[in-house]
């Protein structure tokens, strides 16, 4: 949707094929049992330039999120909330100021940003995050609640296996980026309404079509058909759809489960940690989108937890929330939604393909072809404007 609307943007007439009943990918509304949900729980952080621009570009308001400082919490006392200061003042102050932390580990995680700042953020050799933390002494309740939790968050990948070049690029981007580029950005509406649907509504007003459940399973037809091809979908969809661009990854999953309870539940907080179980962050739904009672519990990167049933899952998110919200009873329904590919693993020396190909008119747009950056919305939309530009240049193959 961004490559369209980049397109739209410019004036081509650009079509759009989309083989679900939405346009969206892994960020979008979905049905299930008469109920609508998103098919995940994603966030925004003030770092996605290009993701905000886009949504203002179609006309998304500004309430469609909650826009919030920097501020982690966590179910057993632990709190970081980054002060409105000048970059980098305001996270370094925020650290310094930390709950839960020892005072030695507080001024150990502003040495640990101020020597990232003093490298550009620059790492030698393919290390994982897990070996940066060691190297800079992070491996403490620093390590547990802030900067392992922040790595599987962004990159979706174990710190054991995740890039500390790609780590440390998205906290150059975020915590050390301008004041308010640490921002937590919550939805406040469905993930359809805050960008997909916008965009498609944009697009057709521009000129251009949207063709919701059409699967297009010949991209050499679409090359006869269209002057510019650009494919965008999960790079393990490559294999059928185009094979000469396929390549093999590792896949990290995603598993977001709702809890529907009693329209009196609700979060401290409408975003909020837990550190020691299978949940890592719940997510107070009717605080964000009016959904009273219903919490959003994502599970993110490889676990024990894929090897259990669905409704075991579901149990052990609600004894979780349950212990750290001291009771809660048990919930009306829930409902498990399992990405098992949602994203590649980040790991060290994975650079992206981008947009070019070797086939002349056909581009490629995907988070997972974004040189520098984690598989995230970010990434994903970065990804498309820069196919949408490229295939656009006079000359491009």
């Amino acid at each position: 949707m961004a490559a369209a609307v980049t397109l739209a943007e410019r004036g081509v007439p650009v079509t759009v094929f989309e083989s679900g009943p939405l346009a969206g990918g892994r960020a979008r509304r979905v049905s299930i049992d008469g109920r609508e949900i998103d098919n995940g729980q994603h966030i925004l952080v003030g770092a996605y330039r290009e993701l905000l621009r886009l949504m203002r570009v179609v006309g998304v308001p500004s309430d469609a999120v909650l826009r919030l400082p920097l501020e982690l919490r966590y179910a057993d006392g632990f709190a970081l909330r980054a002060l409105r200061l000048p970059a980098p003042f305001g996270l370094l102050a925020g650290l310094l100021f930390a709950r839960g932390l020892p005072v030695s580990e507080r001024i150990g995680a502003v040495r640990f940003m101020l020597a990232l700042r003093w490298s550009g953020f620059r790492l030698d050799g393919n290390i994982c995050v897990a070996e940066l933390l060691e190297k800079y002494g992070q491996q403490g309740r620093i390590g547990h609640y802030l900067w392992r939790p922040l790595c599987v968050s962004a990159l979706n990948t174990p710190p054991e296996h995740a890039s500390a070049q790609v780590f440390a690029n998205v906290l150059r981007d975020s915590l050390a980026g301008e004041s308010d580029a640490s921002d937590l950005l919550l939805p406040k509406v469905d993930l359809s309404r805050l960008f997909p649907e916008p965009a498609a509504d944009f697009v057709c007003r521009h000129g251009g079509e949207m063709r919701c459940g059409e699967t297009v399973r010949d991209v050499a037809a679409l090359l006869r058909e269209f002057d510019r091809v650009i494919v965008a979908v999960g790079p393990h969809q490559l294999k059928s759809l185009a094979p000469d661009l396929a390549a093999d990854y590792d896949y990290q999953p995603i598993y977001t489960c709702y809890l529907q309870y009693a329209e009196r539940v609700k979060l401290p907080f409408p975003m909020l940690g837990l550190a020691d179980g299978l949940v890592q962050w719940a997510f107070d739904r009717g605080a964000l989108t009016g959904e009273r009672g219903r919490i959003a519990c994502v599970i993110s990167a490889q676990g024990d937890h894929q090897q259990m049933q669905r409704d075991e899952i579901a149990a052990t998110c609600h004894r979780e929330l349950s212990l750290a919200l001291h009771g809660l009873p048990p919930p009306e329904w829930s409902r498990v939604i399992a990405e098992k590919r949602a994203t590649i693993s980040c790991k060290p020396g994975l650079i992206g393909s981008g947009p070019q190909t070797t086939t002349p008119g056909l581009f490629l747009a995907g988070d997972y072809t974004d040189p520098d950056y984690p598989p995230t919305l970010e990434a994903a939309v970065r990804s498309g404007v820069r196919a949408a530009l490229l295939a656009t240049t006079p000359g491009s193959a």
